[in-house]
């Protein structure tokens, strides 16, 4: 037996699990890359339009740092401009996502040691994980090639690649954090601040200069896709920048692999399990101390997702409201691009519209974090740590509301610091763009009062919260784009909330909104007070 013994059965089993992950991931991003050439051709349809933009861009230092430098005049240049960092970033989030689940967390719970009693190599494992992420990639990077090839086939094909690029060095960067950490939660959140780190450097380094010859846009995966320059006079020598951080990425991933034992970790953790001594792991009683309660453990589980939520939300909005008047000048000109902000934010100015695009737009962001801390819950019940937690003087109902807590007041304080961050950046009256950002809290507490439901009636259905809220996110950000009929935007509980700043407030749909909410989680915590724990 070798240590790739059983490679292929992991493999199919890895994309059996994932057969509807892969596939949304995939779709969100190609529809938003596909339908980006249609909506340029309508809102700069000359080639002087197209001219007259990219001429603009060259002198905008803060929309290169948030969408990248420009380097041709022609839809499908203009198209790995406007989306290329984004579909960079969703496809490096699915590749992490992907390997971190088929690695760590199968250690995590104990799956992965009795998949090792048989006749399975030490590698296996990582390998399967990193074909199924190979795949995905592989995937998107074909439907793309074939979805732009109408606006260049070299261009087309030079950015399939580079987004499967970006998507694999993740990959292997997230096989190797998984070999450090002996927590999946951990090794996702690491992995995403390399991320996090990665889109910095590129926008720090396309901030100085309009060509992305920085060398802080050369320290950043995301900043090699940009100088592949796609459909302007492509670098294909850029992807063997790819190809070798892969390789050696996924070497040293290997090597540590094969030096550790199953469910060990190359960095330490302080075991602080509730009912333990910190000291020899003995039970001792009660919980006590600083885990002594179920929403001090729930904090201890999650206070790093807040902090780092609620660092990226404000600066954010610093950004976007510095934006904010360099964006209103950019399009005060191109009646289409205009309609769109007005859509997305309203018809009272367009500075307005602006700012009620971003601070909704962050809204449709802030539901993702709220599913991902409701989600805990299911991820804690799952491997089996809530069982210790529930054995004690802990009822279903409080372990969960310790939980929620966490989740709807985290999803208030990010959007509090997004409109604080706003108004730093924006430089003027603070009221107004903080409730703009308020406001946004009803439709983000009814998908995670959604995402309790499915986890209360139907646990094995949780994980398809994710996709509602990327169903939304879509709606949200695309529609607008592509004038979807209303009845399409009406899906989206965000499209119901009021315009701020400029429109009026109107109670009715947020106090409905909050009212489905609310009845949701009392539906979803007494479906989880009558059911069975799942294992």
């Amino acid at each position: 037996m070798t240590s790739f013994t059983g490679t292929g059965v992991l493999l199919r089993f890895s994309l059996r699990r994932d057969r509807l992950l892969i596939p949304v991931w995939i779709a969100v991003n190609a529809l938003m890359v596909l339908s980006m050439p249609n909506t340029l051709k309508t809102l700069y349809g000359t080639a002087a339009e197209r001219a007259d933009l990219v001429g603009q861009l060259q002198t905008n230092a803060s929309f290169r740092a948030l969408i990248g430098p420009a380097f041709g005049t022609s839809l499908g240049a203009l198209t790995a401009w406007r989306v290329g960092v984004y579909a960079a970033a969703l496809a490096a989030a699915m590749s992490l996502l992907i390997v971190v689940r088929h690695t760590r967390d199968e250690e995590e719970s104990g799956r992965q040691e009795l998949v090792a009693s048989g006749m399975v190599g030490r590698r296996a494992s990582l390998t399967a994980a990193l074909l199924a992420a190979a795949t995905a990639n592989a995937l998107l990077a074909l439907l793309i090639t074939a979805g732009l090839s109408a606006q260049g086939a070299a261009g087309a094909l030079s950015f399939g690649l580079g987004l499967a690029g970006v998507g694999m060095v993740f990959a292997t960067a997230a096989a190797i954090v998984a070999q450090l950490t002996e927590s999946a939660r951990l090794a996702r959140g690491l992995t995403a601040a390399v991320l996090g780190a990665a889109f910095v450097l590129r926008a720090a380094g396309d901030s100085t200069a309009n060509d992305g010859s920085s060398l802080l846009t050369w320290l950043s995966p995301l900043g090699w896709l940009e100088n592949q320059r796609s459909f302007a006079a492509e670098r294909w020598w850029v992807l063997l920048l790819f190809a070798a951080a892969v390789a050696v990425q996924a070497l040293i991933a290997y090597e540590l692999a094969g030096r550790r034992d199953i469910g060990m970790s190359f960095l330490p953790t302080i075991p602080q399990a509730l009912g333990f001594a910190r000291a020899g792991g003995t039970p001792v009683g009660p919980p006590t101390g600083r885990l002594g309660t179920a929403a001090a453990l729930a904090w201890r589980l999650q206070r790093g997702s807040v902090l780092g939520w609620s660092l990226g939300f404000f600066l954010a909005g610093v950004v976007y409201g510095g934006l904010t008047d360099g964006a209103a000048d950019l399009v005060r000109d191109n009646d289409q691009a205009r309609q769109i902000f007005e859509r997305m934010g309203g018809h009272s100015g367009l500075t307005d519209a602006f700012l009620a695009a971003m601070t909704g737009m962050l809204g449709l962001i802030a539901a993702l974090y709220v599913v991902g801390s409701v989600l805990r819950l299911h991820g804690e019940e799952i491997s089996g740590r809530a069982e210790p937690v529930l054995a004690c003087a802990v009822g279903r109902v409080r372990w969960a509301a310790s939980h929620l807590t966490i989740a709807f007041a985290g999803s208030a304080l990010i959007m509090l610091l997004a409109g604080l961050g706003f108004a730093v950046g924006y430089g003027k009256e603070t009221g107004p763009v903080l409730g703009a950002c308020l406001v946004q809290l009803p439709a983000v507490w009814l998908i995670g009062a959604l995402t309790l439901l499915l986890h209360g009636l139907a646990p094995r259905l949780a994980p398809a919260a994710w996709g509602i809220a990327v169903a939304t996110l879509l709606i949200g950000w695309v529609g607008p784009a592509l004038n979807a009929p209303r009845i399409v935007l009406d899906l989206s509980p965000f499209g119901h909330l009021p315009k701020l700043p400029g429109g009026g407030m109107e109670w009715g749909p947020v106090l409905v909104l909050t009212g489905l909410a609310v009845a949701l989680v009392g539906a979803g915590l007494a479906g989880l007070r009558r059911r069975d724990l799942t294992s």
